[in-house]
């Protein structure tokens, strides 16, 4: 198996390489040069199946021979060991013909955990093998960073960075990333919104000199290991409502576009996906491109669902390689219309796009109001993000078809909101307790590219 750019420069990789480059060197973002399929023979096999053995059945073909059969099924079980739930991604019924897939039972409550959890392991296993060390720098709207942070502390052979806006994450969010002690990892409160935070990212990796010398990783969702981890919940929730057999539609609340394209690559393989739905908040630049072919920056609005707020949609980049016949030069000129300002899809992609996605906006009062009915009438406490996706649900479902939404947050994470909504206040685990008592530690950064390669230079020195 080998990973080739969405902008068709840079030399194709293996899955260790790739996994370990995280962008590629052309700016791209690595993708399977062919998607493996599963037959029906093969998904119906899963049924009855734990989620681990799900999980190593899905991803085994893209992983080629950097792991052998034994290794990987016990980095899977390491990964998932520590999971509050016995299915780690259980499903609820909220109605006739529509459930809500529960991602997050992992230890920062949040869906992130599926990929960050294995990812920890699979780089842990690779550097100790390579005998390397690796700076893992990642940019966060909320959930990430946190998700990065729990997988890689401690961890031997990697330093991690981690920038978020200042004072655009939920103070939960914030504080499982400030409070763990370890000194491998590293909190950095950035000025400015999400996409601020993305872009000196990609600055950092399109910067040679500086990737090469700190020997630069990325735990983004541009990381492809990261995709490929949060396909086999596309799998499991599909087979448990049976497939292949039957078919089934998704919604997914998501801003950075990474999870639904998983379903996306999901029902590449041969999962009988009927309709991938992408719900938006009022940061709806994924919703107005799929509406209109348009794709054009506006200003970041603050959100009650603030993972969602975002403007530029990596993952985005992976969907119209594509769309476009997987024609990398076609990519690169869009990527390079984006930095103007924006571009639009042509007839013929915006079609191909339109197959496979559906799309929905929520504004803040539809998100508060979903919160209230969703207690009221189905038992279900949600997270504004959860809550985001269960309204455009509700909205575009076609009865004929069951409907799984993705619970991509637990409602503790957000309780500002939820308790607006709700009149409900939701506690925090009780492994997470004492969340709010834990000293904090957090550097402020300026939105300054040379000052955090220097701070990263200065932290890894040490």
């Amino acid at each position: 198996m080998r990973y080739i750019s969405t902008r068709g420069q840079a030399p194709a990789l293996s899955f260790e390489e790739a996994m370990l480059s995280g962008l590629a060197r052309d700016g791209g973002l690595y993708v399977p040069e062919t998607i493996p399929q599963m037959s029906a023979d093969e998904i119906r096999a899963l049924h009855g199946q734990s989620y681990e053995e799900t999980a190593f059945r899905v991803m085994r073909p893209f992983v080629g021979d950097t792991f052998t059969d034994e290794v990987f099924a016990d980095l899977i079980a390491k990964a998932y060991a520590g999971f509050g739930h016995g299915a780690r991604a259980p499903l609820v019924q909220l109605a006739p013909g529509h459930f809500l897939l529960e991602l997050f039972h992992g230890p920062t409550l949040a869906f992130k955990d599926f990929a960050m959890q294995l990812i920890g392991q699979l780089f842990q296993e690779a550097l100790e093998r390579r005998g390397e060390r690796v700076t893992i720098v990642g940019a966060t709207s909320g959930d990430t960073g946190s998700a990065a942070i729990e997988a890689f502390r401690g961890l031997d052979n990697v330093d991690v960075f981690i920038l978020f806006p200042h004072g655009r994450v939920s103070e939960v969010q914030r504080r499982q990333m400030t409070t763990p002690a370890e000194a491998n990892v590293h909190a950095l409160a950035m000025d400015g919104h999400f996409d601020d935070c993305q872009a000196r990212l990609k600055d950092m990796f399109n910067d040679f000199a500086f990737r090469d010398g700190v020997r630069l990783a990325g735990v983004n969702s541009i990381n492809w290991a990261r995709v490929l981890a949060q396909v086999v919940y596309y799998v499991s929730a599909a087979v448990s409502l049976g497939a292949p057999d039957r078919k089934v539609s998704f919604t997914v609340p998501t801003g950075n576009f990474g999870d639904i394209f998983a379903g996306y690559i999901a029902k590449r393989m041969g999962l009988p996906i009927e309709r991938l739905v992408v719900a938006t908040n009022q940061n709806d630049i994924l919703h107005r491109c799929l509406s209109s072919g348009a794709y054009e920056k506006g200003e970041v609005t603050p959100s009650i669902s603030p993972s969602m707020d975002i403007q530029v949609s990596s993952n985005f980049e992976r969907a119209l390689f594509d769309a476009y016949g997987r024609d990398g030069g076609a990519v690169a000129q869009l990527m390079d219309e984006l930095k103007a300002g924006g571009f639009h899809v042509s007839q013929g992609a915006f079609e191909t796009l339109r197959e496979h996605f559906d799309s929905g906006r929520v504004s803040e009062d539809e998100t508060l109001k979903t919160i209230t009915t969703a207690q009221a009438q189905m038992g279900e406490l949600l997270c504004p993000h959860s809550a985001v996706g269960v309204r455009v649900a509700e909205a575009l479902r076609d009865p004929a078809t069951p409907m799984v939404t993705l619970a991509t947050a637990h409602p503790a994470k957000f309780p500002d909101a939820v308790e607006k909504a709700s009149g409900t206040r939701p506690p925090l685990p009780n492994r997470m307790a004492d969340l709010y008592e834990r000293p904090e530690r957090v550097t402020r950064v300026a939105n300054d590219l040379a000052a955090l390669q220097t701070l990263i230079k200065e932290r890894i020195a040490q």
